[in-house]
């Protein structure tokens, strides 16, 4: 069995030749991408506006959040979609709305359903129950809100801290602030809380700083957190995330060997990718990519590198926003072609499963 470390969030079509990684030695050991069976789709749901995060319930169904209407629904393979919640004091506007979603990792326990979310004067992280919505918890508020960047993405670690990408909100100078929230990716108690260990910096949410725009995070084996994130006009990015690391915005975008802060692992241009949601399937990073309209497979190295990335399902399914890993290792991607920057099909905006591959069995004695 492949183990799956999914967070937050194949037909081989082409290369990304400016995305190759590092040169190293453990470049050379780098395993190939396991494949979903990407040759046999089910159309999970139809019709959505903007599908955001996404995840799963321990019986296996999922959570869909629409960024446009703040609603949950709950999903299904064979059945229609159920609006599971509605999230009060959502205000869509540009790219903000209902982002993000994370469920506890205890939600057999306390129920809890975890939500990023553009409100009137912010952005906001709260907890909520699906059947008391209204009696939702704000953890975290007073993140600056824009038409532009304001991140969402939310995924629970495997330390069982939850992490959250927060956007500049177009404000390129809140990346570099340490006291700012926006531009960074946080850690934080289950409650909202600074964590006890493993932040850096004293009293502070802050996990990692000089972020533009992070949308997806997703954790390998070992524990290590990878983050995409989108770039401004030339360079696209995933990072490996160290605990108080810089990662250059707005002085640096891509590769710049600047000590002061760390090169991302891969790169893209920025119209092969706008990458957004990841997920990691044993040692493959999978990228959803809007602008680029197609799913990038990442091998990793297993010492946090990357190998050359691969460009699947390209330009089948239009834009993508979110990409997971369910439970019974099925991934599930989200199309974002209602979103004002893409052309909708007439079922979109759709949830798509792709079955878990079969594993060949062992022949010979």
């Amino acid at each position: 069995m492949r183990r799956r470390f999914a967070f937050s969030g194949i037909l081989i079509l082409g290369l990304g030749a400016l995305a190759a990684a590092p040169a190293t030695e453990a470049l050379s050991q780098v395993r190939p991408a396991a494949a979903p069976d990407l040759t046999s789709p089910q159309t999970v749901a139809t019709g959505l506006a903007v599908p955001w995060g996404l995840g799963f319930l321990p019986d296996g169904s999922a959570l869909v959040t629409e960024r446009a209407g703040g609603r949950i629904l709950r999903l299904s393979p064979g059945s229609a979609p159920a609006v599971a919640a509605t999230v009060p004091g959502v205000v869509p506007a540009g790219e903000g709305g209902l982002l993000g979603l994370a469920v506890s990792p205890t939600y057999a326990d306390d129920g809890y359903v975890y939500v990023y979310y553009t409100a009137a004067s912010d952005n906001r992280i709260a907890r909520l129950r699906l059947d008391a919505p209204q009696d939702q918890q704000v953890i975290l508020s007073g993140l600056a809100k824009a038409t532009i960047h304001d991140g969402g993405r939310l995924a629970f670690g495997p330390d069982g801290m939850l992490y959250a990408g927060v956007g500049d909100a177009g404000g390129t100078a809140n990346a570099q602030n340490q006291q700012s929230r926006n531009g960074k990716i946080l850690r934080m108690r289950p409650d909202g809380g600074v964590p006890d260990a493993g932040n850096p910096f004293p009293g502070s949410l802050v996990y990692s700083l000089g972020h533009r725009n992070v949308q997806g995070l997703a954790w390998d084996a070992q524990g290590r957190l990878y983050a995409s994130e989108f770039g401004q006009n030339t360079w696209d990015e995933v990072n490996q995330i160290v605990p108080g690391g810089n990662y250059g915005w707005p002085t640096v975008e891509g590769r710049a060997g600047d000590p002061r802060f760390r090169d991302p692992i891969v790169v893209w241009s920025t119209a092969e990718a706008s990458p957004s949601g990841a997920t990691i399937d044993d040692t493959t990073l999978y990228v959803a990519a809007l602008r680029g309209q197609r799913l990038w497979s990442v091998p990793l190295d297993g010492t946090g590198g990357a190998g050359a990335p691969v460009a699947l399902l390209q330009g089948r399914y239009g834009r993508l926003r979110t990409v997971e890993r369910a439970p019974d290792g099925s991934l599930w991607i989200t199309t974002s072609n209602r979103d004002g920057r893409g052309t909708p099909a007439a079922d979109d905006d759709r949830v798509i499963r792709f079955p878990a591959a079969a594993v060949p069995t062992p022949t010979g004695s």
